[in-house]
């Protein structure tokens, strides 16, 4: 595994975007806009991985629960898989518990699934299958 990115929740996408696009120079490569879930995502390119920054759409959406509880920030940080059910067995063996049961769509098209951050020493991890 390796890293595939730092999720950043936000109220303003386009905003914190500018902002790390600046400060790191990293070109906007994907944008996309999930109704369903009621989220934005806009990815930045950093050559050896990415900045996805999140915003919610709506109240409804738990990126904005997470907003309204901590402010802008660190979501969580994403590990590139050839397998996110295998990683999933994995962390479960580890005695890891795990958010999803199984792999699910995520933004710009991947399977991604997520570890429960109380066992994982408070971060958010994410399993990315490209």
């Amino acid at each position: 595994m390796e890293f595939d990115h730092a999720g950043v929740a936000t109220d303003d996408a386009a905003e914190t975007a500018a902002l790390f696009g600046d400060l790191l120079g990293a070109e906007n490569v994907h944008e996309e806009t999930d109704e369903a879930r009621g989220m934005r995502f806009v990815f930045l390119d950093l050559g050896n991985g990415y900045v996805e920054v999140i915003e919610p759409l709506d109240e409804s959406s738990t990126i904005a629960d997470y907003v309204a509880e901590n402010g802008s920030g660190l979501h969580h940080v994403a590990f590139a898989t050839d397998d996110a059910a295998a990683a999933l067995d994995r962390a479960r063996d580890l005695g890891i518990e795990t958010i999803d049961d199984e792999p699910r769509p995520g933004a710009w098209g991947h399977d991604i699934a997520f570890l429960h951050p109380r066992d994982t020493a408070g971060v958010l991890v994410e399993f990315v299958e490209h």
